[in-house]
């Protein structure tokens, strides 16, 4: 679906944002891409989507190179932007003018993902809320059907059901030849969502594994207190008592906590590297 060779970007000559950065990623799943601000996270999947191009190596999606924006590759992936701008028209404008150039645009569930998000199809775009604009952005993202699915934080703007509805109708459109991309800093939001974590950091790709992977190699617990004996990758203390990333040793079953798998890998990636090499 996703394959990307030794890519090499920079806004500025004297300052790389990438480096000999090597990714795919398959169909059949959701990815969450994390990293830190400036890691270059909206920039990689502009790149996926066409926007940018490289200095350097290649971005195929979909047997295509992305820099040559062939209309075959661009009706079949939707980028949904953390900035955008709507029109001022109506929702049925709207669809009127840009579902043509989406052939597997679906109108009867574009109005049942509307439903879900209580927006009426007869609003129109200039007497929506930024949250209610990104909730018809995320309708029309779906309901277009493409085989890739492209999200820059998407969950901004969204209030607590909202999220929940997201996650829901997410899921719910997953197939085996469709891929989703969500890149985000919210991640509690992605926890019962994602399949599939990577990790960008000093202009490469640091990270990449399945949740059931992870959650194998790996254990994440509350403690009341630490022991030097126990084998703690990384410890984050708060009122709760003490939330850890663990080698999973006694193969326990836990919970994937991507913030703090986040912090872990950032923090001691060598130890994390050995562990799931």
């Amino acid at each position: 679906m996703i394959n990307i060779q030794s890519l090499k970007f920079s806004y500025k000559p004297s300052r790389p944002l990438f480096d000999d950065l090597n990714l795919q990623l398959n169909p059949g799943h959701i990815y969450g891409l994390l990293g830190k601000n400036g890691a270059g996270k909206s920039t990689l999947l502009k790149q996926i989507a066409g926007l940018l191009f490289p200095t350097s190596g290649k971005v195929e999606v979909l047997g295509q190179e992305t820099r040559f924006r062939a209309p075959s590759f661009l009706q079949d992936i939707f980028l949904v932007p953390e900035e955008f701008y709507l029109p001022k028209i109506s929702i049925r404008q709207f669809i009127n003018t840009r579902a043509g150039f989406y052939p597997k645009f679906n109108e009867q569930e574009f109005e049942t993902y509307l439903k879900e998000f209580e927006i009426p199809v007869t609003q129109k775009l200039t007497e929506m809320s930024y949250g209610q604009k990104k909730k018809f952005l995320i309708c029309f993202a779906l309901a277009c059907n493409t085989r890739l699915l492209i999200m820059d934080e998407p969950t901004n703007g969204l209030d607590i059901p909202s999220k929940s509805i997201f996650r829901k109708l997410i899921a719910g459109c997953l197939s085996e030849d469709k891929c989703i991309v969500i890149s985000t800093h919210q991640v509690r939001d992605l926890d019962n969502l994602i399949d599939s974590i990577v990790i960008i950091d000093n202009h490469r790709i640091i990270f990449r594994e399945a949740v059931e992977t992870v959650t194998d190699k790996l254990s994440f617990k509350v403690l009341p207190q630490l022991d030097k004996s126990m084998p703690v990758i990384y410890a984050d203390s708060n009122l709760r008592g003490h939330s850890v990333v663990m080698r999973n040793m006694q193969h326990e079953h836990s919970r994937i906590d991507m913030e703090l798998l986040f912090n872990a890998v950032l923090s001691n990636r060598q130890s994390i590297q050995e562990i799931f090499n």
